[in-house]
């Protein structure tokens, strides 16, 4: 009888501690566009249209957590999908991927992220594996949703799409 308690905490243990992730989709994309002045500018009148079709995008996707970096555009393009969902957004700092990559990975339920031109391709390539690296987004396009798809046996995969694909 002891030897049976021993095995099945030590399987206990090893089921706790094993890589496995919750399944989810994160969705990553850039602000919305903004206007050409001041260091923190908030979105245009594009951006702010575009922020809107982003919330309808995602309006049946189930989005549990929503992630900013800290700058006017990036929360702007965030908050028509955080109003309709009822959450809160969450900041992260854009020089720190390793620290919002773990969290993606541990918490539950689906995700959005709001990056820069030159965030938004690196944080999707920490879920490409062995596949194709995303270079930097051009300061023109805006146009891009990355779709990640994790798996609960820790896969991963990376589709990138454009808002007229909705």
């Amino acid at each position: 009888m002891k030897q049976l308690l021993i095995v099945l905490a030590l399987a206990t243990f090893f089921a706790a501690c094993s890589s496995k992730q919750q399944p989810k989709t994160i969705y990553i994309v850039r602000h919305a566009e903004k206007l050409l002045n001041g260091d923190d500018p908030e979105l245009s009148v594009a951006g702010n249209a575009r922020s809107v079709k982003l919330s309808q995008i995602l309006a049946d996707k189930d989005i549990k957590h929503i992630y900013s970096t800290d700058y006017k555009r990036t929360r702007m393009t965030a908050t028509p999908t955080a109003n309709a969902a009822g959450i809160t957004i969450k900041t992260y700092e854009p020089k720190n991927h390793d620290e919002l990559v773990e969290q993606l990975r541990s918490v539950e339920g689906n995700a959005l992220i709001v990056g820069h031109s030159n965030t938004v391709g690196q944080i999707a390539n920490y879920f490409v594996g062995d596949g194709t690296k995303f270079a930097d987004l051009k300061d023109s396009e805006y146009n891009y949703i990355y779709i990640v798809t994790l798996a609960k046996d820790g896969t991963s995969s990376v589709e990138r799409k454009t808002y007229r694909d909705y």
